[in-house]
């Protein structure tokens, strides 16, 4: 009976997995703060990807970590870069069997971790990283990613990266903004997990945690832009900016169930505090109820077995 009238529901194709890849690795890397979750080398990307498709997931966002690093991120758009390489890889291994998408974003590749281009005072240059998103774009694109996942909060990015894209003949390539990104405490695992050079932090980009107004607007001017679906990031403490973003967007609504947030629960499910399994499929559905339509989490392969 409480199957028969449950209001919200969390099915496997509504799970996007997020996964590392390294260059350099003979084997997987354990990333120490997120227990359960590695950075792969090409062959385990290969085989854990096929994995998680069979399990149902509707998705995977792949994120590379490169063995050198530049000002200007170069190895983002090189032929032979770590991402470029893998995106191929695995769109040759599933070819359409899922949604396959790439971070479009420079923090892994820049030598400072920022997500663009500095100007001569340190500052991050707003235009002159829309050019290398751009150029990011295509190289993804002709690598195989069906999405883009702009993640640098930079002004106007969805409309540089959607001009970029329809020149270059990739019109069906879609585009899922990452329309209300948070300057998150949350994030911290995330940095060991791409080895981030960051000194400092992102506070000039990324959103007040204070301001959820200021995330509607950012919202509407990547609809207007020409976003195929848009993110909150991160989900946990934003379920009220997830909420109000289904109620205005007029296309999928996604949240990023982050790194933070994965770990914390992790820790407590290692020390007996909480029950993992009850406790996983709670935040998800948590995540479902407050509007999101896609979930971005590290634990989509897992529990999609769970929901089969």
């Amino acid at each position: 009976m409480r199957r028969l009238v449950s209001e919200t529901t969390v099915r496997p194709r509504q799970l996007i997995l997020p996964m590392f890849v390294a260059e350099g690795l003979s084997e997987p890397r354990p990333i120490e703060s997120m227990p359960g979750v590695v950075q792969h080398t090409r062959d385990s990307l290969r085989k854990a990807a096929t994995e998680a498709v069979a399990a149902g997931v509707g998705g995977l966002m792949l994120f590379g970590i490169p063995a050198t690093r530049d000002a200007t991120g170069s190895a983002a758009t090189a032929d032979d870069g770590i991402l470029n390489v893998a995106l191929r890889d695995l769109r040759a291994e599933l070819g359409d069997d899922t949604v396959l998408m790439a971070d479009t974003c420079l923090d892994e590749f820049t030598d400072h971790g920022h997500c663009g281009v500095l100007d001569a005072d340190g500052g991050v240059d707003n235009d002159a990283t829309l050019q290398r998103y751009a150029e990011m774009a295509l190289a993804q694109a002709r690598a195989g990613a069906h999405w883009l996942g702009p993640s640098g909060m930079m002004d106007g990015q969805v409309g540089v990266i959607r001009r970029a894209l329809d020149d270059a003949g990739f019109t069906d390539t879609a585009i899922l903004a990452y329309s209300a990104k948070y300057a998150s405490a949350f994030y911290g695992p995330f940095r060991e997990a791409v080895d981030s050079q960051l000194q400092g932090d992102r506070n000039t980009y990324q959103q007040d945690p204070a301001n959820p107004r200021e995330a509607l607007h950012e919202i509407e001017l990547d609809l207007a832009e020409g976003a195929d679906a848009i993110m909150v990031k991160p989900a946990l403490s934003y379920l009220d900016v997830i909420r109000a973003a289904s109620e205005i967007s007029s296309v999928p609504v996604a949240a990023y169930n982050i790194s933070g947030e994965y770990a914390m629960i992790e820790g407590a499910a290692a020390n007996g505090w909480v029950d993992r399994e009850r406790t996983i499929l709670e935040v998800l559905t948590s995540i479902r109820r407050a509007g999101a339509d896609l979930v971005l989490t590290y634990w989509a392969a897992e529990a999609a077995g769970w929901l089969d």
